[in-house]
């Protein structure tokens, strides 16, 4: 917990003092990979207003949830495996929404596997970065999250880039940037410093610098909006992209 004052982030390189902000709690700070509710809190204020209906179809813990309810907005969170009563059960490949529903949509989605969630084979957390499987199922996702959202409103997307020393490095926020402006214009890109636990540990900086490989120190927090006037799934006039479409059942994209 932190009593600290919360403040608006006015630069496009975010800290946060603890987890939590407040004397309450947000989310659980023992769920794995918990997104701090600084981050989600800052968002909210920034990019919506009071009595709107916002959407985290990766809910995880709930942290989106308790902060909606802190600033009264109205929350709205998926799982495909719910962490309490309040999170409803579906996968954010299929939101169960109809179109142009939501004002604000945030996602904390799995950076590859490195984390077990569940052991429901459906869960991208247990897909590879390496496995093209995995762009397409998030690829899947954001397309819903471009349905779900009402035009001129803004989507945010939070996650961090992947290494193994085994299987080396993916540029995972680049990679879903590229996807993500198919459908949206992008408003902003911003580098969230990371406090996991395991930046704290010498042997991990040791091994590093004796490797030659770098700890992931930062997120990426992806701000996009969905232009006014888009149909969804149609070409976007904003960025001169054209709609990339995916095939389920196969391994490789298609346009």
């Amino acid at each position: 917990m932190s009593n600290k004052k919360l403040f608006i982030q006015t630069t496009s390189l975010w800290d946060f003092p603890s987890q939590n902000y407040g004397t309450s709690k947000q989310g659980d700070i023992g769920y794995k990979g918990a997104t701090p509710s600084y981050i989600i809190w800052n968002l909210l204020m920034k990019y919506t207003k009071e009595k709107q209906i916002i959407v985290d179809p990766m809910c995880g813990s709930g942290t989106t949830l308790d902060v909606c309810k802190d600033t009264n907005r109205f929350g709205i969170g998926y799982d495909l495996t719910p962490f309490r009563s309040d999170i409803k059960k579906a996968d954010a490949r299929k939101i169960p929404l109809k179109n142009n529903y939501a004002d604000f949509v945030f996602i904390d989605p799995p950076y590859s596997d490195n984390l077990k969630y569940s052991d429901n084979k459906a869960d991208i957390g247990n897909l590879n970065a390496k496995d093209d499987q995995y762009f397409i199922s998030l690829s899947l996702v954001i397309k819903e999250i471009n349905r779900i959202l009402k035009p001129g409103r803004f989507f945010a997307l939070y996650v961090c880039d992947y290494f193994s020393t085994k299987k080396g490095f993916v540029p995972i926020g680049f990679k879903l940037f590229n996807i993500m402006i198919k459908y949206f214009t992008s408003v902003d890109i911003i580098s969230v410093i990371r406090h996991n636990n395991d930046l704290k540990k010498g042997n991990y900086h040791k091994a590093a610098e004796e490797n030659n490989f770098y700890l992931r120190g930062f997120n990426y927090l992806f701000i996009m909006k969905k232009p006014k006037g888009l149909t969804n799934g149609n070409f976007n006039k904003k960025t001169g992209n054209k709609r990339t479409k995916f095939n389920r059942n196969s391994s490789k994209y298609s346009k």
